[in-house]
Protein backbone atom coordinates (compact mmCIF):
# COMPACT_ATOMS: atom_id res chain seq x y z
CA UNK A 1 0.00 0.00 0.00
CA UNK A 2 1.57 3.61 -1.15
CA UNK A 3 1.93 5.96 1.75
CA UNK A 4 1.10 9.28 1.60
CA UNK A 5 3.04 12.02 0.12
CA UNK A 6 4.44 14.32 2.84
CA UNK A 7 3.25 17.90 3.02
CA UNK A 8 5.32 20.68 3.55
CA UNK A 9 3.77 23.50 5.61
CA UNK A 10 5.58 26.53 3.31
CA UNK A 11 4.92 25.03 0.87
CA UNK A 12 4.17 26.82 -2.70
CA UNK A 13 0.54 26.45 -3.63
CA UNK A 14 0.42 24.11 -6.70
CA UNK A 15 -2.92 24.22 -9.23
CA UNK A 16 -4.77 21.30 -8.81
CA UNK A 17 -4.18 18.71 -11.77
CA UNK A 18 -7.05 16.19 -12.67
CA UNK A 19 -5.63 12.59 -12.67
CA UNK A 20 -5.49 11.19 -16.13
CA UNK A 21 -8.51 8.71 -16.22
CA UNK A 22 -10.49 11.24 -14.01
CA UNK A 23 -11.98 12.31 -17.58
CA UNK A 24 -13.03 9.08 -19.50
CA UNK A 25 -14.37 8.12 -15.72
CA UNK A 26 -16.60 11.37 -16.39
CA UNK A 27 -17.41 10.43 -19.72
CA UNK A 28 -18.39 7.04 -18.84
CA UNK A 29 -20.70 7.93 -16.00
CA UNK A 30 -21.50 10.79 -17.52
CA UNK A 31 -25.47 10.88 -17.54
CA UNK A 32 -25.43 9.41 -13.64
CA UNK A 33 -23.21 11.89 -13.33
CA UNK A 34 -25.36 15.21 -14.55
CA UNK A 35 -28.78 13.60 -12.78
CA UNK A 36 -26.86 12.95 -9.65
CA UNK A 37 -25.61 16.71 -9.62
CA UNK A 38 -29.08 17.94 -10.19
CA UNK A 39 -31.09 15.41 -8.01
CA UNK A 40 -28.79 14.09 -5.57
CA UNK A 41 -29.51 10.39 -6.59
CA UNK A 42 -26.06 9.30 -5.12
CA UNK A 43 -27.21 10.74 -1.33
CA UNK A 44 -30.77 9.32 -2.03
CA UNK A 45 -29.61 5.74 -3.63
CA UNK A 46 -27.28 5.58 -0.45
CA UNK A 47 -29.77 6.36 2.23
CA UNK A 48 -32.87 4.23 0.86
CA UNK A 49 -31.72 1.00 -1.52
CA UNK A 50 -29.93 -0.41 1.74
CA UNK A 51 -32.68 -0.37 3.77
CA UNK A 52 -33.45 -4.05 5.22
CA UNK A 53 -36.64 -5.76 4.50
CA UNK A 54 -37.84 -8.98 7.01
CA UNK A 55 -38.67 -11.70 5.02
CA UNK A 56 -41.92 -13.77 5.48
CA UNK A 57 -44.12 -15.31 2.65
CA UNK A 58 -47.17 -12.92 3.91
CA UNK A 59 -45.11 -10.00 3.30
CA UNK A 60 -46.35 -10.92 -0.48
CA UNK A 61 -49.55 -10.40 -0.15
CA UNK A 62 -49.44 -6.23 -0.33
CA UNK A 63 -46.52 -7.07 -3.26
CA UNK A 64 -49.79 -9.06 -5.30
CA UNK A 65 -51.86 -5.83 -5.15
CA UNK A 66 -49.58 -3.79 -5.90
CA UNK A 67 -48.58 -5.83 -9.19
CA UNK A 68 -51.64 -6.74 -9.61
CA UNK A 69 -52.80 -2.79 -9.95
CA UNK A 70 -49.79 -2.62 -12.65
CA UNK A 71 -51.10 -5.56 -14.43
CA UNK A 72 -54.46 -3.54 -14.62
CA UNK A 73 -53.07 0.08 -15.64
CA UNK A 74 -50.75 -2.37 -18.46
CA UNK A 75 -53.69 -3.80 -19.78
CA UNK A 76 -56.55 -0.82 -19.33
CA UNK A 77 -54.06 1.45 -21.37
CA UNK A 78 -54.75 -1.20 -24.56
CA UNK A 79 -58.57 -1.43 -23.58
CA UNK A 80 -58.98 2.04 -23.82
CA UNK A 81 -57.46 2.57 -27.47
CA UNK A 82 -60.68 0.47 -28.99
CA UNK A 83 -63.42 0.58 -26.25
CA UNK A 84 -66.31 3.53 -27.32
CA UNK A 85 -68.08 4.75 -24.28
CA UNK A 86 -71.08 5.72 -25.97
CA UNK A 87 -74.50 4.50 -25.10
CA UNK A 88 -75.56 5.91 -28.64
CA UNK A 89 -77.60 3.17 -30.37
CA UNK A 90 -75.91 1.36 -33.34
CA UNK A 91 -76.26 -1.81 -35.53
CA UNK A 92 -73.78 -4.22 -34.62
CA UNK A 93 -72.20 -5.80 -38.17
CA UNK A 94 -69.17 -7.48 -36.64
CA UNK A 95 -67.66 -11.35 -36.47
CA UNK A 96 -70.15 -12.61 -34.36
CA UNK A 97 -72.72 -13.74 -36.31
CA UNK A 98 -75.16 -14.29 -33.73
CA UNK A 99 -75.16 -10.66 -32.99
CA UNK A 100 -75.31 -9.42 -36.25
CA UNK A 101 -78.22 -7.15 -37.06
CA UNK A 102 -79.25 -6.71 -33.60
CA UNK A 103 -79.19 -2.82 -32.13
CA UNK A 104 -77.49 -2.25 -29.57
CA UNK A 105 -75.22 0.67 -27.71
CA UNK A 106 -71.54 1.66 -28.99
CA UNK A 107 -70.25 1.13 -25.42
CA UNK A 108 -71.33 -3.03 -25.97
CA UNK A 109 -70.67 -3.03 -30.10
CA UNK A 110 -67.40 -1.88 -29.32
CA UNK A 111 -66.88 -4.91 -26.40
CA UNK A 112 -68.18 -7.40 -28.71
CA UNK A 113 -65.06 -5.67 -31.21
CA UNK A 114 -62.29 -6.03 -29.04
CA UNK A 115 -63.27 -10.04 -27.78
CA UNK A 116 -63.75 -11.37 -31.94
CA UNK A 117 -61.79 -8.50 -34.03
CA UNK A 118 -59.05 -7.16 -32.58
CA UNK A 119 -56.06 -9.78 -32.50
CA UNK A 120 -55.27 -10.45 -28.55
CA UNK A 121 -57.90 -8.37 -27.59
CA UNK A 122 -59.94 -11.24 -25.59
CA UNK A 123 -57.27 -12.19 -24.13
CA UNK A 124 -56.20 -8.79 -22.47
CA UNK A 125 -59.71 -8.64 -21.75
CA UNK A 126 -59.74 -11.19 -19.92
CA UNK A 127 -56.18 -10.71 -18.32
CA UNK A 128 -57.68 -7.34 -16.99
CA UNK A 129 -60.85 -8.52 -15.80
CA UNK A 130 -58.74 -11.48 -13.40
CA UNK A 131 -56.10 -8.56 -12.44
CA UNK A 132 -59.07 -6.80 -11.52
CA UNK A 133 -60.28 -9.46 -8.92
CA UNK A 134 -57.09 -10.22 -7.70
CA UNK A 135 -56.03 -6.75 -6.83
CA UNK A 136 -59.48 -6.51 -4.57
CA UNK A 137 -58.38 -10.47 -3.01
CA UNK A 138 -55.02 -9.72 -2.48
CA UNK A 139 -56.24 -6.39 -0.90
CA UNK A 140 -58.71 -7.93 1.44
CA UNK A 141 -55.90 -10.80 2.64
CA UNK A 142 -53.16 -8.35 3.14
CA UNK A 143 -56.12 -6.34 5.23
CA UNK A 144 -56.79 -9.11 7.06
CA UNK A 145 -52.99 -9.69 7.77
CA UNK A 146 -52.56 -6.70 9.44
CA UNK A 147 -55.46 -6.84 11.23
CA UNK A 148 -54.68 -10.36 12.93
CA UNK A 149 -51.21 -9.01 13.79
CA UNK A 150 -51.82 -6.15 15.08
CA UNK A 151 -50.03 -3.80 12.42
CA UNK A 152 -52.46 -1.36 12.16
CA UNK A 153 -51.34 -0.11 15.96
CA UNK A 154 -49.43 3.18 16.66
CA UNK A 155 -47.18 4.77 14.30
CA UNK A 156 -49.36 2.93 11.15
CA UNK A 157 -52.85 4.10 12.25
CA UNK A 158 -52.55 6.61 9.33
CA UNK A 159 -51.63 3.77 7.37
CA UNK A 160 -54.14 1.17 8.04
CA UNK A 161 -56.72 4.59 7.09
CA UNK A 162 -55.10 4.88 4.11
CA UNK A 163 -55.69 1.15 3.33
CA UNK A 164 -59.25 0.67 4.20
CA UNK A 165 -59.66 4.05 1.83
CA UNK A 166 -57.56 2.15 -1.14
CA UNK A 167 -60.61 -1.09 -0.58
CA UNK A 168 -63.51 1.52 -0.54
CA UNK A 169 -61.95 2.69 -3.64
CA UNK A 170 -61.46 -0.54 -5.18
CA UNK A 171 -65.03 -2.00 -4.68
CA UNK A 172 -65.67 1.51 -6.61
CA UNK A 173 -63.18 0.93 -9.24
CA UNK A 174 -64.07 -2.56 -10.10
CA UNK A 175 -67.76 -1.85 -10.26
CA UNK A 176 -67.60 0.72 -12.68
CA UNK A 177 -64.79 -1.18 -14.62
CA UNK A 178 -67.66 -4.41 -14.59
CA UNK A 179 -70.57 -1.84 -15.42
CA UNK A 180 -69.06 -0.56 -19.01
CA UNK A 181 -69.62 -3.36 -21.32
CA UNK A 182 -73.38 -2.23 -21.27
CA UNK A 183 -74.25 -6.18 -21.43
CA UNK A 184 -77.13 -7.29 -20.06
CA UNK A 185 -75.32 -8.55 -16.77
CA UNK A 186 -74.00 -5.00 -15.72
CA UNK A 187 -76.79 -3.17 -16.79
CA UNK A 188 -78.66 -5.66 -14.20
CA UNK A 189 -75.86 -4.57 -11.85
CA UNK A 190 -76.35 -0.77 -12.50
CA UNK A 191 -80.09 -1.16 -12.25
CA UNK A 192 -79.30 -2.45 -8.33
CA UNK A 193 -76.84 0.20 -7.87
CA UNK A 194 -79.67 2.56 -9.16
CA UNK A 195 -82.38 1.18 -6.19
CA UNK A 196 -79.51 2.02 -3.91
CA UNK A 197 -79.40 5.39 -4.59
CA UNK A 198 -83.03 6.11 -5.09
CA UNK A 199 -83.48 4.06 -1.53
CA UNK A 200 -81.53 7.56 0.08
CA UNK A 201 -83.86 8.80 2.24
CA UNK A 202 -84.70 12.49 1.03
CA UNK A 203 -82.22 12.81 -1.46
CA UNK A 204 -82.84 9.47 -3.09
CA UNK A 205 -84.45 10.64 -6.40
CA UNK A 206 -82.47 13.27 -6.65
CA UNK A 207 -79.12 11.67 -6.52
CA UNK A 208 -80.16 9.31 -8.84
CA UNK A 209 -81.12 12.16 -11.99
CA UNK A 210 -77.90 13.66 -11.26
CA UNK A 211 -75.58 10.71 -11.66
CA UNK A 212 -77.98 8.97 -14.33
CA UNK A 213 -78.27 12.22 -16.22
CA UNK A 214 -81.86 11.55 -16.17
CA UNK A 215 -83.72 8.64 -15.16
CA UNK A 216 -82.40 5.28 -15.12
CA UNK A 217 -80.55 4.35 -17.52
CA UNK A 218 -80.06 7.42 -19.27
CA UNK A 219 -77.60 8.31 -22.07
CA UNK A 220 -74.97 9.34 -19.97
CA UNK A 221 -73.86 6.83 -16.89
CA UNK A 222 -71.49 4.73 -19.56
CA UNK A 223 -69.42 7.87 -19.98
CA UNK A 224 -69.50 9.19 -16.87
CA UNK A 225 -68.12 6.00 -15.48
CA UNK A 226 -65.44 5.60 -18.23
CA UNK A 227 -64.04 9.04 -17.17
CA UNK A 228 -64.55 8.00 -13.18
CA UNK A 229 -62.96 4.20 -13.91
CA UNK A 230 -59.76 5.49 -16.02
CA UNK A 231 -58.74 8.87 -14.41
CA UNK A 232 -60.17 10.25 -11.09
CA UNK A 233 -60.41 6.59 -9.62
CA UNK A 234 -57.08 5.34 -10.83
CA UNK A 235 -55.52 9.05 -9.95
CA UNK A 236 -56.69 8.66 -6.43
CA UNK A 237 -55.69 5.07 -5.68
CA UNK A 238 -51.95 6.19 -7.53
CA UNK A 239 -51.98 8.80 -4.97
CA UNK A 240 -53.13 6.68 -1.67
CA UNK A 241 -50.82 3.70 -3.27
CA UNK A 242 -47.96 6.29 -2.94
CA UNK A 243 -48.70 7.55 0.22
CA UNK A 244 -49.29 4.24 1.87
CA UNK A 245 -45.60 2.82 0.66
CA UNK A 246 -44.45 6.06 1.84
CA UNK A 247 -44.91 5.61 4.99
CA UNK A 248 -43.97 2.10 4.95
CA UNK A 249 -40.33 3.03 4.32
CA UNK A 250 -40.96 5.56 6.69
CA UNK A 251 -41.78 3.97 9.66
CA UNK A 252 -40.01 0.71 8.67
CA UNK A 253 -41.59 -2.60 8.07
CA UNK A 254 -43.15 -4.66 11.03
CA UNK A 255 -41.28 -8.21 11.23
CA UNK A 256 -43.16 -10.85 13.31
CA UNK A 257 -41.13 -11.71 16.44
CA UNK A 258 -38.08 -14.02 16.41
CA UNK A 259 -34.28 -14.17 18.05
CA UNK A 260 -32.49 -11.01 17.46
CA UNK A 261 -35.43 -9.00 16.49
CA UNK A 262 -37.23 -5.97 18.70
CA UNK A 263 -39.05 -3.03 18.15
CA UNK A 264 -36.01 -0.77 17.36
CA UNK A 265 -34.77 -2.79 14.53
CA UNK A 266 -35.49 -4.92 11.44
CA UNK A 267 -33.99 -8.52 10.72
CA UNK A 268 -33.90 -9.09 7.02
CA UNK A 269 -32.28 -8.43 3.75
CA UNK A 270 -31.66 -4.94 2.01
CA UNK A 271 -33.56 -3.72 -1.24
CA UNK A 272 -30.79 -3.55 -3.36
CA UNK A 273 -29.89 -6.44 -4.45
CA UNK A 274 -31.99 -8.73 -2.82
CA UNK A 275 -35.12 -7.53 -2.80
CA UNK A 276 -35.00 -5.90 -6.18
CA UNK A 277 -34.49 -9.46 -7.51
CA UNK A 278 -37.47 -10.50 -5.42
CA UNK A 279 -39.54 -8.21 -6.50
CA UNK A 280 -38.96 -8.19 -9.91
CA UNK A 281 -39.46 -12.03 -10.02
CA UNK A 282 -42.42 -11.95 -8.58
CA UNK A 283 -44.03 -9.55 -10.52
CA UNK A 284 -43.51 -11.24 -13.37
CA UNK A 285 -45.29 -14.31 -11.45
CA UNK A 286 -48.03 -12.48 -10.95
CA UNK A 287 -48.35 -11.18 -14.35
CA UNK A 288 -47.64 -14.87 -15.74
CA UNK A 289 -50.40 -16.04 -13.41
CA UNK A 290 -53.00 -13.32 -15.00
CA UNK A 291 -51.92 -14.34 -18.16
CA UNK A 292 -52.25 -18.09 -17.90
CA UNK A 293 -55.80 -17.46 -16.06
CA UNK A 294 -57.32 -14.91 -19.07
CA UNK A 295 -56.08 -17.37 -21.44
CA UNK A 296 -57.53 -20.43 -19.96
CA UNK A 297 -60.55 -19.37 -17.77
CA UNK A 298 -63.26 -17.84 -19.28
CA UNK A 299 -65.00 -14.41 -16.97
CA UNK A 300 -68.01 -12.19 -18.44
CA UNK A 301 -68.43 -13.72 -21.78
CA UNK A 302 -70.76 -10.58 -22.84
CA UNK A 303 -71.46 -12.33 -26.11
CA UNK A 304 -74.03 -15.00 -24.20
CA UNK A 305 -75.92 -12.26 -22.36
CA UNK A 306 -76.72 -9.64 -25.32
CA UNK A 307 -77.23 -5.88 -24.77
CA UNK A 308 -78.67 -4.01 -22.14
CA UNK A 309 -82.62 -3.91 -21.96
CA UNK A 310 -84.32 -2.02 -19.39
CA UNK A 311 -87.17 -5.13 -19.35
CA UNK A 312 -85.22 -8.02 -18.73
CA UNK A 313 -82.93 -9.11 -16.42
CA UNK A 314 -80.46 -12.10 -16.70
CA UNK A 315 -81.61 -15.37 -15.07
CA UNK A 316 -79.18 -16.17 -12.26
CA UNK A 317 -77.41 -12.59 -12.47
CA UNK A 318 -74.12 -12.67 -10.04
CA UNK A 319 -72.26 -9.86 -9.54
CA UNK A 320 -68.41 -10.39 -9.12
CA UNK A 321 -67.62 -11.63 -5.51
CA UNK A 322 -66.66 -8.37 -4.03
CA UNK A 323 -70.35 -7.28 -4.28
CA UNK A 324 -71.81 -10.21 -3.79
CA UNK A 325 -72.61 -9.91 0.30
CA UNK A 326 -74.37 -6.40 -0.60
CA UNK A 327 -76.94 -7.84 -2.56
CA UNK A 328 -77.36 -11.04 -0.33
CA UNK A 329 -77.91 -8.99 2.31
CA UNK A 330 -80.70 -6.76 0.49
CA UNK A 331 -81.92 -10.40 -0.69
CA UNK A 332 -82.48 -11.87 2.65
CA UNK A 333 -83.80 -8.88 5.00
CA UNK A 334 -87.20 -9.00 5.52
CA UNK A 335 -89.50 -5.99 3.50
CA UNK A 336 -89.37 -3.03 5.80
CA UNK A 337 -90.44 0.56 4.78
CA UNK A 338 -92.07 3.28 6.03
CA UNK A 339 -94.70 6.40 5.31
CA UNK A 340 -93.44 9.50 6.01
CA UNK A 341 -95.02 12.70 5.09
CA UNK A 342 -96.07 11.54 2.05
CA UNK A 343 -92.98 9.95 0.92
CA UNK A 344 -91.77 6.22 1.03
CA UNK A 345 -88.62 5.79 3.13
CA UNK A 346 -87.20 1.94 1.92
CA UNK A 347 -85.44 0.61 4.98
CA UNK A 348 -84.78 -3.26 3.27
CA UNK A 349 -82.76 -1.50 0.73
CA UNK A 350 -81.03 1.40 2.10
CA UNK A 351 -80.06 -0.53 5.70
CA UNK A 352 -78.34 -3.38 3.88
CA UNK A 353 -77.23 -1.61 1.13
CA UNK A 354 -75.66 1.90 1.64
CA UNK A 355 -75.67 0.97 5.90
CA UNK A 356 -73.67 -1.88 5.36
CA UNK A 357 -71.08 -0.49 3.53
CA UNK A 358 -70.88 2.13 5.93
CA UNK A 359 -70.82 0.33 9.16
CA UNK A 360 -68.51 -1.86 7.37
CA UNK A 361 -65.93 0.94 6.61
CA UNK A 362 -66.56 3.04 9.45
CA UNK A 363 -65.83 0.32 11.89
CA UNK A 364 -62.54 -1.15 10.11
CA UNK A 365 -61.09 2.81 10.00
CA UNK A 366 -61.55 3.61 13.81
CA UNK A 367 -60.85 0.30 15.50
CA UNK A 368 -57.40 1.08 15.60
CA UNK A 369 -57.98 4.20 18.11
CA UNK A 370 -60.35 2.01 19.84
CA UNK A 371 -58.13 -0.64 20.58
CA UNK A 372 -55.91 2.17 22.18
CA UNK A 373 -58.48 3.86 24.16
CA UNK A 374 -59.40 0.27 25.40
CA UNK A 375 -55.89 -0.41 26.35
CA UNK A 376 -54.41 3.04 26.93
CA UNK A 377 -51.65 1.75 25.12
CA UNK A 378 -49.19 5.14 23.64
CA UNK A 379 -46.05 3.17 22.71
CA UNK A 380 -44.68 1.96 19.25
CA UNK A 381 -45.38 -1.60 18.10
CA UNK A 382 -42.68 -2.90 15.45
CA UNK A 383 -43.21 -6.10 16.30
CA UNK A 384 -46.25 -7.99 15.11
CA UNK A 385 -48.68 -10.37 17.30
CA UNK A 386 -49.10 -13.69 16.80
CA UNK A 387 -53.34 -14.40 16.59
CA UNK A 388 -53.37 -16.74 19.36
CA UNK A 389 -51.32 -14.10 21.64
CA UNK A 390 -54.98 -11.24 21.05
CA UNK A 391 -57.72 -14.04 21.51
CA UNK A 392 -60.98 -11.49 21.40
CA UNK A 393 -59.44 -9.13 18.51
CA UNK A 394 -58.39 -12.89 16.45
CA UNK A 395 -62.42 -13.93 17.16
CA UNK A 396 -63.72 -10.55 16.45
CA UNK A 397 -62.07 -11.10 12.71
CA UNK A 398 -62.75 -14.35 12.12
CA UNK A 399 -66.61 -13.40 13.44
CA UNK A 400 -66.59 -10.86 11.05
CA UNK A 401 -65.59 -12.93 7.82
CA UNK A 402 -68.30 -15.29 9.30
CA UNK A 403 -71.15 -12.50 9.33
CA UNK A 404 -69.61 -11.44 5.42
CA UNK A 405 -69.55 -15.22 4.28
CA UNK A 406 -73.79 -15.46 5.52
CA UNK A 407 -74.48 -12.51 3.51
CA UNK A 408 -72.68 -13.90 0.76
CA UNK A 409 -73.90 -16.65 0.60
CA UNK A 410 -77.34 -14.76 0.38
CA UNK A 411 -76.10 -13.25 -2.89
CA UNK A 412 -76.09 -16.84 -4.12
CA UNK A 413 -79.44 -18.06 -2.69
CA UNK A 414 -81.31 -18.49 -5.98
CA UNK A 415 -77.95 -20.71 -7.47
CA UNK A 416 -78.28 -22.72 -4.48
CA UNK A 417 -81.53 -23.36 -4.36
CA UNK A 418 -81.40 -24.79 -8.32
CA UNK A 419 -78.34 -26.65 -7.75
CA UNK A 420 -79.01 -28.54 -4.49
CA UNK A 421 -82.69 -29.04 -4.61
CA UNK A 422 -83.14 -27.02 -1.78
CA UNK A 423 -86.33 -24.32 -0.88
CA UNK A 424 -85.35 -20.95 -1.88
CA UNK A 425 -87.57 -19.55 1.09
CA UNK A 426 -86.04 -21.97 3.23
CA UNK A 427 -82.47 -20.76 2.23
CA UNK A 428 -83.55 -17.24 2.79
CA UNK A 429 -84.92 -17.53 6.40
CA UNK A 430 -82.05 -19.96 7.75
CA UNK A 431 -79.89 -16.90 5.92
CA UNK A 432 -81.80 -14.16 8.47
CA UNK A 433 -81.13 -16.57 11.55
CA UNK A 434 -77.47 -17.44 10.78
CA UNK A 435 -76.25 -13.70 9.74
CA UNK A 436 -76.40 -13.27 13.52
CA UNK A 437 -75.78 -16.27 14.99
CA UNK A 438 -72.54 -17.89 13.11
CA UNK A 439 -70.34 -14.84 13.97
CA UNK A 440 -71.56 -15.64 17.65
CA UNK A 441 -70.64 -19.21 17.08
CA UNK A 442 -67.40 -18.28 15.36
CA UNK A 443 -66.32 -15.57 17.36
CA UNK A 444 -66.72 -18.27 20.92
CA UNK A 445 -64.84 -21.41 18.93
CA UNK A 446 -61.84 -18.85 18.05
CA UNK A 447 -61.51 -17.14 21.09
CA UNK A 448 -61.64 -20.64 23.02
CA UNK A 449 -58.79 -21.96 19.73
CA UNK A 450 -56.71 -19.27 20.79
CA UNK A 451 -56.44 -19.58 24.79
CA UNK A 452 -56.47 -23.14 23.89
CA UNK A 453 -52.47 -22.23 22.46
CA UNK A 454 -51.93 -20.17 24.35
CA UNK A 455 -51.89 -22.31 27.00
CA UNK A 456 -50.08 -24.99 24.85
CA UNK A 457 -47.11 -22.11 24.64
CA UNK A 458 -46.93 -21.41 28.43
CA UNK A 459 -46.69 -25.53 29.00
CA UNK A 460 -43.74 -25.93 25.85
CA UNK A 461 -41.80 -23.07 27.80
CA UNK A 462 -42.00 -24.38 31.03
CA UNK A 463 -41.84 -28.18 30.24
CA UNK A 464 -39.94 -28.26 27.00
CA UNK A 465 -41.09 -30.35 23.90
CA UNK A 466 -42.32 -34.26 24.27
CA UNK A 467 -39.65 -36.11 22.67
CA UNK A 468 -41.65 -39.41 21.22
CA UNK A 469 -39.23 -41.61 23.58
CA UNK A 470 -41.06 -43.78 26.01
CA UNK A 471 -39.14 -44.76 29.24
CA UNK A 472 -40.13 -47.54 31.78
CA UNK A 473 -38.74 -46.92 35.66
CA UNK A 474 -37.46 -49.50 37.25
CA UNK A 475 -41.07 -49.53 39.43
CA UNK A 476 -42.81 -50.28 36.00
CA UNK A 477 -44.09 -46.99 35.35
CA UNK A 478 -43.97 -45.26 31.90
CA UNK A 479 -43.47 -42.33 30.91
CA UNK A 480 -42.51 -39.48 28.01
CA UNK A 481 -38.82 -37.23 28.21
CA UNK A 482 -39.48 -33.99 27.49
CA UNK A 483 -36.82 -32.01 26.12
CA UNK A 484 -36.26 -28.16 26.78
CA UNK A 485 -37.06 -25.86 24.22
CA UNK A 486 -34.32 -23.44 23.22
CA UNK A 487 -33.79 -20.02 24.61
CA UNK A 488 -35.04 -18.73 21.12
CA UNK A 489 -37.81 -20.89 20.87
CA UNK A 490 -38.92 -19.39 24.47
CA UNK A 491 -38.25 -15.56 23.57
CA UNK A 492 -40.42 -15.97 20.70
CA UNK A 493 -43.31 -17.96 22.33
CA UNK A 494 -43.24 -15.34 25.75
CA UNK A 495 -42.39 -11.50 23.79
CA UNK A 496 -45.78 -10.48 23.41
CA UNK A 497 -46.78 -7.93 25.11
CA UNK A 498 -49.76 -8.51 27.71
CA UNK A 499 -52.17 -5.72 28.67
CA UNK A 500 -53.57 -4.97 32.26
CA UNK A 501 -57.22 -4.85 32.55
CA UNK A 502 -58.58 -1.73 33.57
CA UNK A 503 -61.12 -1.34 35.98
CA UNK A 504 -63.40 1.63 37.77
CA UNK A 505 -61.12 0.97 41.47
CA UNK A 506 -57.61 2.00 40.22
CA UNK A 507 -55.82 5.21 41.21
CA UNK A 508 -56.54 6.98 37.77
CA UNK A 509 -60.65 7.68 37.27
CA UNK A 510 -61.79 5.47 34.06
CA UNK A 511 -65.21 5.08 32.97
CA UNK A 512 -67.50 1.84 33.47
CA UNK A 513 -67.49 1.36 29.88
CA UNK A 514 -64.04 1.60 29.36
CA UNK A 515 -63.63 -1.11 32.36
CA UNK A 516 -66.48 -3.15 30.46
CA UNK A 517 -64.58 -2.64 27.33
CA UNK A 518 -61.00 -4.08 28.69
CA UNK A 519 -62.56 -6.91 30.07
CA UNK A 520 -63.93 -8.03 27.25
CA UNK A 521 -60.89 -7.04 25.09
CA UNK A 522 -57.98 -8.88 27.20
CA UNK A 523 -59.92 -10.50 30.41
CA UNK A 524 -59.41 -13.77 29.70
CA UNK A 525 -56.00 -13.86 28.04
CA UNK A 526 -53.85 -16.52 29.21
CA UNK A 527 -51.00 -15.51 31.67
CA UNK A 528 -47.35 -15.97 30.07
CA UNK A 529 -44.93 -17.06 32.18
CA UNK A 530 -42.46 -15.38 33.79
CA UNK A 531 -38.43 -15.40 34.24
CA UNK A 532 -38.33 -16.89 37.53
CA UNK A 533 -41.13 -19.20 36.38
CA UNK A 534 -39.41 -20.77 33.32
CA UNK A 535 -36.37 -21.18 35.06
CA UNK A 536 -37.38 -22.67 38.21
CA UNK A 537 -39.46 -24.91 35.84
CA UNK A 538 -36.25 -26.18 33.95
CA UNK A 539 -34.17 -26.67 37.27
CA UNK A 540 -37.41 -28.85 38.30
CA UNK A 541 -37.57 -30.43 34.83
CA UNK A 542 -34.24 -31.46 34.89
CA UNK A 543 -34.51 -33.35 38.52
CA UNK A 544 -37.34 -35.24 37.25
CA UNK A 545 -36.68 -35.75 33.70
CA UNK A 546 -35.64 -39.90 33.40
CA UNK A 547 -32.56 -40.50 31.55
CA UNK A 548 -32.68 -41.40 28.05
CA UNK A 549 -31.27 -44.81 27.15
CA UNK A 550 -27.89 -44.73 25.65
CA UNK A 551 -27.45 -45.95 21.81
Amino acid sequence: MARPAAVAENAEPVEAQRPTGATSAAKRGGGYTWFDERLGLARLGKHNLRKVFPDHWSFLLGEIVLYSFIVCLITGIFLTIWFRPSMAEVEYHGAYQLMRGIPMSEAYASTLTLSFDIRGGLLVRQIHHWAALLFIAGGVAHMLRVFFTGAYRKPREINWVIGVALMALSLIEGFAGYSLPDDLLSGTGLRFADGLIRSIPLIGTWAEFFIFGGEFPGTAIVPRLYMAHILLLPGILLGLIAAHMSLIVYHKHTQYPGPGRTEQNVVGYPLFPVYMAKAGGFFFVVFGFCVLMGGLMQINPVWKYGPYNPAQVTAGSQPDWYMGWVEGAIRIIPNWESHIGGTTWSWNIFLPGVGLMGILFTGLGVWPFIERWITGDQAEHHLLDRPRNAPTRTALGVAGMTWYAMFWLGGANDIIATNFQLSLNAITWFLRFAVFLAPIVAFMVTKRICLSLQRRDNERVLHGSESGIIVRDPSGHYSEAHVPVSHDEAFTLTQHKQYDMVDTDDDAPVSKKRARASRFLVGDEIVKPTAEEIEDAHHHGADDTPELPRA
